[in-house]
Protein backbone atom coordinates (compact mmCIF):
# COMPACT_ATOMS: atom_id res chain seq x y z
CA UNK A 1 0.00 0.00 0.00
CA UNK A 2 0.87 3.45 -1.28
CA UNK A 3 0.41 6.16 0.92
CA UNK A 4 1.14 10.24 1.01
CA UNK A 5 1.56 11.64 4.13
CA UNK A 6 1.56 15.39 4.73
CA UNK A 7 4.92 16.18 6.75
CA UNK A 8 5.74 18.75 9.22
CA UNK A 9 7.31 20.91 6.83
CA UNK A 10 4.33 21.14 4.45
CA UNK A 11 5.06 23.47 1.54
CA UNK A 12 9.59 23.06 2.17
CA UNK A 13 9.95 19.55 1.31
CA UNK A 14 9.23 16.96 -1.37
CA UNK A 15 7.56 14.90 1.32
CA UNK A 16 6.20 12.80 -1.95
CA UNK A 17 9.74 11.24 -2.06
CA UNK A 18 10.75 11.44 1.37
CA UNK A 19 7.84 10.59 3.69
CA UNK A 20 5.60 8.19 1.59
CA UNK A 21 8.47 5.65 3.00
CA UNK A 22 7.25 6.08 6.54
CA UNK A 23 4.25 4.24 6.57
CA UNK A 24 5.51 1.17 4.95
CA UNK A 25 8.91 0.88 7.26
CA UNK A 26 6.60 1.74 10.15
CA UNK A 27 4.18 -1.26 9.88
CA UNK A 28 6.83 -3.75 8.82
CA UNK A 29 9.03 -2.38 11.90
CA UNK A 30 5.56 -2.80 13.75
CA UNK A 31 4.87 -6.47 12.70
CA UNK A 32 8.49 -7.47 13.79
CA UNK A 33 7.61 -5.91 17.48
CA UNK A 34 4.67 -7.81 17.64
CA UNK A 35 6.08 -10.99 16.73
CA UNK A 36 8.53 -10.31 19.73
CA UNK A 37 5.44 -9.09 22.08
CA UNK A 38 3.96 -12.63 21.54
CA UNK A 39 6.96 -14.44 21.91
CA UNK A 40 7.19 -12.84 25.37
CA UNK A 41 3.44 -13.27 26.31
CA UNK A 42 3.03 -9.48 25.67
CA UNK A 43 -0.32 -8.14 23.95
CA UNK A 44 -0.32 -5.40 21.28
CA UNK A 45 -2.62 -3.06 20.31
CA UNK A 46 -3.01 -0.26 17.32
CA UNK A 47 -4.56 2.66 18.20
CA UNK A 48 -5.82 5.37 15.95
CA UNK A 49 -6.06 8.93 17.78
CA UNK A 50 -8.12 11.42 16.43
CA UNK A 51 -10.78 14.16 16.81
CA UNK A 52 -10.87 17.68 15.96
CA UNK A 53 -8.21 20.13 16.28
CA UNK A 54 -7.31 21.59 19.72
CA UNK A 55 -9.03 18.96 21.54
CA UNK A 56 -6.22 17.82 23.59
CA UNK A 57 -4.91 14.95 21.46
CA UNK A 58 -0.98 15.00 21.17
CA UNK A 59 -1.11 15.81 25.31
CA UNK A 60 -2.77 12.90 25.84
CA UNK A 61 -0.07 10.87 24.08
CA UNK A 62 2.59 12.95 25.70
CA UNK A 63 1.09 12.38 28.79
CA UNK A 64 0.71 8.94 28.63
CA UNK A 65 4.55 8.09 26.94
CA UNK A 66 6.02 10.37 28.97
CA UNK A 67 3.84 11.17 32.05
CA UNK A 68 4.47 15.10 31.85
CA UNK A 69 2.71 18.10 30.11
CA UNK A 70 4.76 18.79 27.05
CA UNK A 71 4.36 21.98 24.51
CA UNK A 72 2.23 21.39 21.71
CA UNK A 73 1.72 22.66 18.54
CA UNK A 74 -1.67 21.64 16.06
CA UNK A 75 -0.19 18.07 14.22
CA UNK A 76 -0.37 18.59 10.37
CA UNK A 77 1.06 15.06 9.60
CA UNK A 78 0.88 12.42 12.82
CA UNK A 79 3.02 11.32 16.01
CA UNK A 80 3.61 7.97 16.86
CA UNK A 81 4.12 5.97 20.32
CA UNK A 82 4.48 2.84 22.28
CA UNK A 83 2.77 3.17 25.52
CA UNK A 84 3.68 0.39 27.50
CA UNK A 85 0.57 -0.14 30.13
CA UNK A 86 -0.59 -3.92 31.94
CA UNK A 87 1.57 -6.28 29.79
CA UNK A 88 0.16 -4.28 26.86
CA UNK A 89 1.73 -2.24 24.27
CA UNK A 90 -0.16 0.30 22.88
CA UNK A 91 0.90 1.11 19.41
CA UNK A 92 -0.68 4.83 19.17
CA UNK A 93 -1.42 7.36 16.30
CA UNK A 94 -2.01 10.23 16.76
CA UNK A 95 -3.29 12.36 13.85
CA UNK A 96 -4.22 16.19 12.95
CA UNK A 97 -7.25 17.30 13.43
CA UNK A 98 -6.99 20.44 11.33
CA UNK A 99 -10.53 20.27 8.80
CA UNK A 100 -7.66 20.08 6.00
CA UNK A 101 -5.99 17.22 6.83
CA UNK A 102 -8.88 14.85 7.99
CA UNK A 103 -9.06 13.41 4.60
CA UNK A 104 -5.81 11.67 5.67
CA UNK A 105 -7.53 9.97 8.89
CA UNK A 106 -8.54 7.19 6.55
CA UNK A 107 -4.85 6.25 5.18
CA UNK A 108 -4.45 5.10 8.97
CA UNK A 109 -7.63 2.91 9.19
CA UNK A 110 -5.72 0.00 8.38
CA UNK A 111 -4.84 -2.71 11.22
CA UNK A 112 -6.93 -0.37 13.69
CA UNK A 113 -7.99 -2.26 16.50
CA UNK A 114 -8.82 0.29 18.70
CA UNK A 115 -10.51 4.11 17.75
CA UNK A 116 -9.99 6.74 20.21
CA UNK A 117 -11.96 9.74 19.68
CA UNK A 118 -10.94 13.16 21.90
CA UNK A 119 -13.58 15.63 22.42
CA UNK A 120 -13.34 19.38 23.98
CA UNK A 121 -15.92 19.00 26.35
CA UNK A 122 -15.72 22.63 26.44
CA UNK A 123 -16.12 23.23 22.79
CA UNK A 124 -19.58 23.38 22.89
CA UNK A 125 -20.05 25.35 19.38
CA UNK A 126 -18.62 21.90 17.52
CA UNK A 127 -20.23 19.30 19.26
CA UNK A 128 -22.23 18.63 16.27
CA UNK A 129 -18.83 18.82 13.83
CA UNK A 130 -17.15 16.09 15.89
CA UNK A 131 -20.58 14.26 16.21
CA UNK A 132 -20.26 14.06 11.78
CA UNK A 133 -16.74 13.52 11.33
CA UNK A 134 -17.03 10.17 14.46
CA UNK A 135 -20.19 9.02 12.22
CA UNK A 136 -18.20 9.41 9.05
CA UNK A 137 -15.07 7.20 10.28
CA UNK A 138 -17.36 4.75 11.83
CA UNK A 139 -19.35 4.24 8.45
CA UNK A 140 -15.81 2.88 6.70
CA UNK A 141 -15.30 -0.67 6.32
CA UNK A 142 -11.67 -0.65 7.70
CA UNK A 143 -13.21 0.47 11.22
CA UNK A 144 -15.90 -1.79 10.98
CA UNK A 145 -14.51 -4.27 14.03
CA UNK A 146 -12.39 -1.62 16.38
CA UNK A 147 -14.02 -0.38 19.11
CA UNK A 148 -14.32 3.18 20.14
CA UNK A 149 -13.24 4.98 23.16
CA UNK A 150 -14.29 8.78 23.36
CA UNK A 151 -12.34 10.78 25.98
CA UNK A 152 -14.45 13.51 27.13
CA UNK A 153 -11.50 15.95 27.16
CA UNK A 154 -10.58 19.00 29.32
CA UNK A 155 -12.80 17.87 32.16
CA UNK A 156 -11.57 20.25 34.67
CA UNK A 157 -12.86 23.14 32.73
CA UNK A 158 -16.02 25.36 34.83
CA UNK A 159 -18.00 24.98 31.91
CA UNK A 160 -17.30 21.68 30.13
CA UNK A 161 -20.01 19.12 29.58
CA UNK A 162 -19.98 15.95 31.43
CA UNK A 163 -19.84 12.52 29.49
CA UNK A 164 -23.22 11.63 29.77
CA UNK A 165 -24.21 15.28 28.09
CA UNK A 166 -21.46 14.40 25.08
CA UNK A 167 -22.91 11.04 24.72
CA UNK A 168 -26.27 12.10 23.92
CA UNK A 169 -24.67 15.03 21.58
CA UNK A 170 -22.14 12.65 20.06
CA UNK A 171 -25.31 10.39 19.61
CA UNK A 172 -23.13 7.04 20.93
CA UNK A 173 -26.25 5.75 21.75
CA UNK A 174 -27.33 4.90 18.33
CA UNK A 175 -24.07 3.21 17.77
CA UNK A 176 -25.31 -0.87 16.95
CA UNK A 177 -22.83 -3.73 16.52
CA UNK A 178 -20.19 -1.54 18.11
CA UNK A 179 -18.33 -1.55 21.30
CA UNK A 180 -17.54 1.80 22.80
CA UNK A 181 -16.99 4.04 26.35
CA UNK A 182 -16.73 7.04 26.99
CA UNK A 183 -14.12 8.46 29.80
CA UNK A 184 -14.45 11.87 31.09
CA UNK A 185 -10.47 13.09 31.22
CA UNK A 186 -8.36 15.89 31.84
CA UNK A 187 -4.88 15.66 29.71
CA UNK A 188 -3.26 17.74 32.06
CA UNK A 189 -3.69 16.21 34.92
CA UNK A 190 -3.60 12.54 33.45
CA UNK A 191 -7.23 12.17 35.22
CA UNK A 192 -9.17 9.25 33.16
CA UNK A 193 -6.61 8.27 31.04
CA UNK A 194 -5.12 4.93 32.33
CA UNK A 195 -9.09 4.25 32.78
CA UNK A 196 -9.33 4.32 29.03
CA UNK A 197 -6.87 2.39 28.45
CA UNK A 198 -8.38 -0.42 31.19
CA UNK A 199 -10.97 -0.32 29.35
CA UNK A 200 -9.11 -0.95 26.17
CA UNK A 201 -7.07 -3.61 27.22
CA UNK A 202 -9.86 -5.33 28.82
CA UNK A 203 -11.73 -5.07 25.21
CA UNK A 204 -8.30 -6.90 23.61
CA UNK A 205 -8.16 -9.72 26.23
CA UNK A 206 -12.02 -10.48 24.79
CA UNK A 207 -11.30 -10.45 21.64
CA UNK A 208 -8.32 -12.87 22.02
Amino acid sequence: MHVVLVCSRWGQCDYRSSCTLLIPLTITMGNAIANLFSFFGKKEMRILMVGLDAAGKTTILYKLKLGEIVTTIPTIGFNVETVEYKNISFTVWDVGGQDKIRPLWRHYFQNTQGLIFVVDSNDKERCGEAREELMRMLAEDELRNAVLLVFANKQDLPNALSAAELTDKLNLHSLRNRHWYIQSTCATSGDGLYEGLDWLSSQLKSTK
